[in-house]
């Protein structure tokens, strides 16, 4: 590759190999580095590394104290600094490195949805570092076909040793039962499927109606055929006023569907709440979620339940046929989105169509856009601690984000119909002239619910298309906002447990992946899954998401989150107040 002119251009290997780079070859001039892609978007962008983990022999204070401090980045600051190795900690950024090639390592690694260790050196010695090795020679020498050398890896395994990413004793290990969805072995969904429960019923309140329950019914039809458990669903568009009242008078459901955590966290604080956790094993979860929902799944020190379908937020709505007629392409970073608004904008028309209006609640999309701004120019942790009131509206962080969606909204090149409005243009209403022939704007940034909104008859994939709005600092990856919905267990039964298993599947929102309307949350979910191609494109989407957050303003209490936080939204996008103004009156409103 060094050669003049090179002889051969691409070499995939970990980042020790630049010790073998010839001397005086320079990082950013003389070579550079990309992350080798993804085949398949089911899987994300997955990290194969090698690295080192700390284990603790000796338990007293100061060890401790040590192995705290190997949990920050600081406790690797020396490799940081001088180079040679990376922090294994999301909580590292770019901008924590030294050495130039470090710092670009490190914001590729940001994008990673996964991470998993060498496997040659996880196996035993027998096939890690023997025969999985000579095979691999045997089979690109032309020694030995592709199945003859397999056969003989497989046979050099030793009897009765599992490598050391085997199954644990935790009971995370899962069987495909004929039902056609994953089991939870040795856990209650197994003892379900064995008959054990057979005509028990399991009570499950929400708040879907109509089409929604029909959804729901078809997803428990496999359940209920393989356990002979009989799931009746009792809510409705009442549910969150009627399930205070059923939990207060001591007849609360077995399961409720949640849209609103919020509203959950009160009865986890009360103690009504089963902790899913306490039987299902924390091995299974992580195979089953994203690290971000089983986060958000934590309220008052307990696990509140377990996450089953969402709505995604960070979308960006086009009309597809005439977009590619214009010769534009759909921007995958930030700087690509802010090089195509210039371009509309140099073509005579207008990017953005963008409406707030929404009668009493008149402002929430506003907030959906500070939302998502917080998460593409701050932490995670922050954008926790804001959602708990812990980091104000009027510290730099926030007041950072409202200021990076201000710069597009404040722009009257890039809004139809100018700043002005925005307040009084209906959010079902803002996308409709997209689909104008020609569009008088090109890009909308709603929740996939928007749909419902556009004009009849359009199609997916020719009339109108999807992609992801962009990151804005590598360093906080590609972030995702969310709705969803959380079950939550109120009565521990044996029967009750099974339908939560169940639950952490992705064949337990089955008839929303067949029919469309919602996603499923579980990473084990693919897009080939989905009947609707809209759904599977946003799960394609999804995918590649290295974070998720639910929508701040439901978390926050009502008095902030639909209250002031909406009013001064409208307030600012309108003029009647700068921001200063603003955010003081938002923290001021804060319950305390």
């Amino acid at each position: 590759m060094f050669e003049d002119p090179p002889r051969c251009w691409l070499h995939k290997q970990g980042n020790f190999i630049t010790s073998f780079f010839p001397e005086g070859v320079q990082f950013g001039t003389d070579y550079g580095v990309f992350y080798l892609p993804g085949i398949d978007a089911a899987y994300g962008s997955p990290f194969l590394v090698a690295g080192d983990i700390m284990a603790q022999f000796n338990e007293r204070p100061e060890v401790n104290a040590l192995m705290e401090y190997f949990t920050t980045p600081e406790s690797a600051g020396g490799w940081m600094s001088d180079g040679g190795a990376l922090a294994v900690h999301q909580t590292a950024t770019p901008d924590m490195y030294g050495q130039e090639l470090e710092r670009s390592l490190a914001e590729l690694v940001a994008n990673a949805t996964s991470f998993r260790f060498d496997a040659s050196d996880l196996m035993p010695g027998e096939v890690g570092s023997g025969s999985f090795w000579t095979g691999m020679v045997d089979y690109v020498s032309g020694a030995n076909d592709l199945d003859t050398v397999v056969a003989e890896i497989d046979a050099s395994w030793p009897a009765g040793v599992a490598g050391q990413a085997g199954p644990s004793d935790t009971g995370g290990d899962a069987a495909m039962s004929e039902a056609g969805f994953p089991v939870l072995s040795g856990g209650f969904l197994e003892q379900a499927l064995n008959g054990e429960f057979t005509g028990t019923v399991v009570t499950v309140d929400g708040p879907f109606a109509d089409a929604d329950v029909i959804r729901f019914d078809k997803s428990m039809v496999a359940f209920e055929e393989a356990t002979g458990i009989d799931v009746q669903y009792i809510g409705g568009k009442e549910f969150e006023a009627s399930i205070s009242v059923r939990v207060d008078a001591g007849d609360a459901p077995d399961i409720a569907d949640f849209p609103q955590p919020g509203l959950l966290a009160g009865f986890v604080g009360q103690g009504k709440v089963v902790d899913p956790s306490s039987y299902i094993p924390a091995e299974w979860l992580s195979q089953q979620y994203n690290q971000s929902w089983l986060d958000m799944a934590q309220m008052n020190g307990q696990s509140a339940g377990v996450w089953h379908r969402f709505n995604g937020k960070s979308l960006v709505w086009y009309p597809k046929a005439q977009f590619e007629a214009a010769g534009y392409e759909v921007p995958t970073t930030w700087d690509e989105l802010v090089a195509l608004m210039d371009t509309i904008v140099a073509d005579g028309d207008t990017p953005w169509c963008i409406g707030v209006e929404s009668g009493v609640a008149t402002g929430w999309a506003a907030t959906d856009w500070t939302e998502e701004m917080m998460l593409r120019t701050t932490s995670l942790e922050n954008y926790d601690a804001w959602v708990l009131g812990t980091l104000p509206f009027a510290s730099p962080e926030v007041k950072a984000a409202i200021e990076a969606w201000s710069s597009i909204w404040f722009n009257d090149s890039y809004v139809l119909g100018g700043r002005a409005s925005i307040v009084t243009t209906n959010f079902g209403d803002a996308p409709l002239p997209m689909f104008e022939d020609p569009p008088r704007c090109w890009l909308h940034k709603q929740g996939n619910f928007i749909t419902s909104f556009f004009p009849e008859g359009v199609q997916f994939g020719t009339d109108y298309g999807v992609f992801y709005l962009p990151g804005i600092d590598a360093a906080y990856g590609s972030p995702f906002l969310v709705a969803g919905d959380i079950m939550a267990q109120f009565n521990e039964r044996p029967e009750v447990n099974a339908l939560m298993e169940y639950f952490t599947t992705p064949e337990s929102a089955g008839g929303w992946m067949s029919d469309g309307g919602a996603l499923a949350v579980h990473q084990t979910a693919t897009p080939d899954m989905y009947g609707q191609e809209l759904e599977r494109s946003l799960a394609e989407l999804v995918a590649n998401a290295t974070s998720f957050r639910f929508d701040a303003s439901d978390l926050m209490p009502g008095e902030v989150g639909s209250g002031s936080f909406w009013t001064g939204m409208v307030d600012y996008v309108s003029g009647a107040n700068d921001l200063d103004t603003v955010v003081a009156e938002i923290d001021a409103s804060w319950p305390k």
